[in-house]
């Protein structure tokens, strides 16, 4: 067996029906495999089985079918789950502890030295940007500042595979970019980072690989360089040359945007691009910009969903 930090077989969840409930598909044959050090997004709608698929991961719940290994050993081993922390989508913390109390009340969960506690607590503090407000009652704390705390407990036992459930949702603008901020650090520290999204452009912004989900099945899977930014949507060219000479480019299928001395075109690929531009200094013209419109993983996930 591989020491892939995570490796997902065949995993299948059906939640019985009541009784006169049908039963629920939630889940149906995923396969994928987690490679160290990366971040992967597990993307999706809501109710397309990603939280399903996360309380599998952490034993939560268990699988119908299916099995899930961490580091090579299954997730029902206590010692491979020593190696995972995990981030819910709605953290439901005690409000009258503080947050530093919190997380001592966490570490002692895993029966950590005292030493090892209050040095482990106050880098944690620090790194999630706490700082400030260690003291306070959790019941005081913002949004952001509860995420922000959920993350350090899932940090406080130093694991090497962080399991995040929707990390930024619900979160501001800048919460976000904060949060995403936390995560690209834990990235160049060897973190392994599993964690799914509705919110594409969060996973746009920092994943190395993504997995798309619908209706409880994989519909695609790869690095995020392969599946958006090598698929160019449209090109625009931004030229000048005489009006007389313009009838001779034959691009009249196309709409053409005149700006005082210059002319503006999109044409459908990369190939077009090339001739016309070929034709353009043929004629004596000047490119002035020529700028590749790419996919965003929005319109990549979109496509998929129609597909399917």
């Amino acid at each position: 067996m591989s020491v892939q930090p995570i490796i997902i077989q065949n995993l299948t969840k059906v939640y019985k029906g009541g009784l006169e409930a049908s039963d629920v598909l939630a889940l149906k044959d995923l396969n994928c495999t987690i490679e160290k050090g990366e971040v992967f997004a597990f993307i999706g709608p809501n109710g397309a089985g990603k939280t399903t698929t996360i309380k599998l991961m952490t034993r939560l719940i268990f699988p119908t079918e299916g099995r899930i290994f961490i580091f090579g050993q299954e997730n029902s081993s206590h010692v491979s789950m020593k190696k995972v922390g995990y981030l819910p989508e709605h953290p439901n913390i005690y409000g009258y502890l503080k947050g530093q109390e919190f997380l001592f009340f966490i570490s002692k969960l895993f029966q950590q030295d005292t030493k090892v506690q209050k040095s482990r607590i106050f880098k944690l503090i620090n790194q999630v940007g706490l700082t400030d407000n260690e003291n306070k009652l959790i019941k005081n704390y913002s949004r952001g500042m509860v995420q922000r705390l959920a993350l350090a407990q899932a940090l406080i036992n130093d694991p090497d595979i962080l399991i995040l459930d929707e990390p930024m949702s619900g979160l501001d603008p800048v919460g976000r970019r904060e949060f995403r901020d936390l995560i690209m650090k834990l990235k160049y520290e060897g973190k392994t980072i599993f964690f799914s999204s509705h919110i594409l452009s969060d996973a746009e912004m920092i994943a190395d690989r993504v997995a798309m989900i619908n209706k409880g099945q994989l519909i695609k899977i790869g690095k995020l360089d392969e599946i958006v930014y090598q698929q160019t949507s449209s090109v625009e060219i931004t030229f000048s040359l005489s009006s007389e000479k313009l009838s001779e480019l034959n691009i009249n299928k196309h709409e053409i945007v005149k700006h005082k001395d210059t002319f503006m075109v999109n044409v459908a690929d990369k190939k077009e691009a090339g001739e016309l531009i070929g034709k353009i200094l043929s004629l004596k013209g000047e490119i002035i910009f020529v700028i590749p419109h790419r996919n965003r993983l929005e319109d990549v996930f979109i496509k998929e969903l129609g597909r399917k």
